[in-house]
């Protein structure tokens, strides 16, 4: 089924919508999507890669929707073909009610615990036993692994366009503190741990202490990063005690940071 779509939604998104079994195809790919047997991104031997079929068969599924009205609680307008998604007890996700709102196409694996108001955007990725916590937003094409915390008001940027951009990618067990902020394709390795209030860009300069290096685009595994600031160059700068923000690597994972960040299976 995989192969089939891939193939359909090789083609530009203009021939794809043009098919006359074009509904038919978006269906069986939003399907996948949410079963997590098609991803926006998928990693093969560490590297992630991101899979522009998806986003073209995505960007399909909005060419061909109309604007309808849909029963929602204060009213919505949206895309006909790309609703909220509605879970049961047989999903296995735990979705507090409060405002929170999963869209269809997105994957959210039984036992994750999404707490209100959170959204999840399609395409996005969410792996089991992780946690979303309030006011996250999970962009268009994010992928979370398995066991990770988004801490309340972290936000992952999406990314539909260029067709080709690597969406924001947060790997098995990372921990990303209150109000962290993701874009622009940056990947957050396995175990990670971000402290609150840490912003990351795929061209941000992160700066290893412990290694005594400069990373950018990727935090390593195990990294603890923490908001940080270095002086700005050159007089004026120097003259107005100015500085630039700096994130930083002060620590690798250890037994102390595992026992802050452990996850209670009991609230799963």
């Amino acid at each position: 089924m995989t192969a089939a779509l891939e193939d359909f939604f090789g083609q530009p998104v203009v021939e794809a919508a043009a098919h006359r079994d074009a509904a038919a195809y978006v269906a069986d790919l939003l399907n996948a999507l949410e079963g997590g047997t098609a991803r926006a991104a998928t990693q093969h031997q560490g590297q992630w890669t991101p899979q522009p079929w998806v986003k073209h068969g995505i960007l399909t599924a909005f060419r061909l929707s109309s604007l309808v009205e849909m029963d929602w609680p204060g009213g919505a307008v949206d895309k006909d073909l790309i609703p909220a998604r509605d879970f049961s007890l047989s999903d296995g996700v735990r979705v507090v009610p409060g405002g929170t709102s999963v869209r269809r196409g997105a994957h959210v694996a039984s036992s994750v615990v999404v707490m209100p108001p959170s959204y999840v955007n399609i395409g996005g990725y969410v792996g089991a036993n992780s946690m979303v916590d309030s006011h996250v937003l999970v962009g268009s094409c994010a992928q979370v692994g398995t066991g990770v915390h988004l801490s309340a008001a972290v936000q992952l940027g999406g990314v539909l366009e260029p067709i080709g951009a690597r969406p924001v990618i947060v790997e098995d067990d990372a921990f990303i503190g209150a109000q962290c902020g993701l874009y622009e394709g940056v990947v957050v390795g396995a175990g990670a741990v971000l402290a609150p209030g840490v912003m990351l860009t795929a061209s941000s300069t992160i700066f290893d202490l412990v290694n005594e290096r400069e990373v950018r685009g990727e935090v390593p595994a195990g990294a603890v990063v923490v908001p940080g600031s270095r002086p700005a160059s050159g007089a004026f700068a120097q003259q107005h005690g100015l500085s630039l923000y700096a994130p930083m690597i002060v620590k690798y994972r250890d037994d102390r940071t595992d026992a802050a960040t452990l996850l209670e299976n009991a609230l799963r």
